[in-house]
């Protein structure tokens, strides 16, 4: 409560008039440090950090962002709410964008964490973005923390993320020009200087107020400090899971690597049907555990209706049918269809103790081993 009570007590929750050094700054500093990014920058929530740095590419209204087929909607809302159109492209076996689907001039792409599971990354797009929501804390194979590697990488607070204070996000960029230009537009396209109404300057394009709280920020300050100590804790938890499965033929673990944040046990299992059955089971016996297939974008209203808060379908309106437009996939997405329809995640609890995760750990075995 320590940063939380000092925030409040300074009676001034606007980072930019918080006397001294604001606790927004103090988190960006922490978060630079400990995943090695040039710049961050603290925003209201993941979305939003979606928003700024697709703002910070300078676009053209209409242009495609290929997007994976398997992430949360919010990925294409950011998009859309942009002026710019997402296309989805289908995903690898762990379900992350396959790079081989892209355009070779593709602009921008947002490749998406799923569940704490770093993928690989498409080489050679001048605009990509790492949505590293669910991985805070992750790394790439070369030991380059999740959002770190490509143009921005964003990030989320949100109150089933790594970390939370319930809502939050942060954009990081490797870039310091580029950081400039995203630190103006969140604050309606200022500069600004601490203790100070915000100045433009000539030539100044406008922007939005994405500013970060103070109090929020405070939370988010003392999570992070303990996010070794909760990655550490998700660790041991998965270990003790994958322990535990029971040896059966029709359930099989999907692999994690040496650098995803482990957030989950992901399972596959024999069948749709055993799948449905698993999931029934286990919330019957008060077990969490959860689906996929809510994050198949293809089939999700917002992308498959193409439905407009604007009048004149803005900006769905401006996809003209060109080549660039339409989805990637060699199947029309059955087998991510069909591999969804199997899948089965098994959450950890970095909050229990190991006696508390050994617990957990036995009656989820014990349930998928009477199936």
């Amino acid at each position: 409560m320590h940063e939380l009570r000092s925030a409040v007590d300074d009676k001034s929750l606007f980072r930019y008039i918080s006397s001294g050094v604001s606790v927004s700054s103090r988190l960006e500093e922490l978060v630079e440090e400990r995943l090695g990014a040039t710049r961050a920058l603290a925003v209201h929530n993941g979305t939003e950090a979606l928003r700024l740095a697709l703002m910070g590419t300078r676009p053209c209204a209409g242009d495609p962002v290929y997007i994976p087929a398997v992430t949360f909607v919010a990925v294409a809302g950011a998009v859309l709410s942009c002026g710019l159109v997402p296309v989805p492209v289908d995903v690898d076996e762990r379900f992350g964008l396959d790079s081989a689907l892209l355009p070779a001039d593709a602009q921008r792409v947002i490749v998406a964490h799923m569940e704490g599971m770093v993928g690989p990354l498409p080489q050679d797009v001048p605009y990509l973005i790492e949505d590293s929501a669910q991985a805070m804390g992750g790394r790439h194979a070369d030991g380059r923390h999740a959002g770190t590697v490509g143009y921005a990488g964003t990030f989320s607070f949100h109150h089933a993320k790594v970390l939370t204070s319930g809502e939050g996000g942060l954009v990081v960029v490797r870039d310091p020009d580029d950081w400039e230009v995203l630190r103006s537009y969140h604050d309606h396209g200022s500069d600004r200087e601490h203790g100070k109404y915000p100045v433009w300057r000539e030539g100044a394009f406008y922007g939005e107020n994405f500013c970060a709280n103070e109090a929020v920020a405070a939370v988010q300050l003392q999570q992070f400090r303990h996010l070794d100590e909760i990655l550490a804790s998700l660790e041991r938890h998965h270990a003790i899971l994958a322990e535990e499965l029971p040896d059966r033929s029709d359930i099989r673990r999907v692999v994690r690597t040496g650098g995803d944040v482990k957030v989950s046990v992901r399972i596959e299992l024999g069948s749709r049907e055993l799948r449905d059955r698993a999931l029934a089971d286990l919330t019957d016996r008060g077990l969490a555990c959860w689906t996929l297939d809510k994050y198949f974008l293809p089939e999700h209203p917002v992308v498959r209706d193409r439905v407009s808060v604007y009048a004149d379908g803005f900006p769905w309106n401006l996809d003209d049918g060109a080549q660039r437009y339409r989805p990637r996939s060699r199947d029309g997405f059955r087998a991510t269809r069909e591999a969804l329809g199997r899948t089965l995640c098994l959450p950890l609890a970095p909050e229990l103790d190991e006696t508390g995760q050994t617990q957990a750990a036995k009656e989820v075995a014990a349930a998928l081993a009477a199936l």
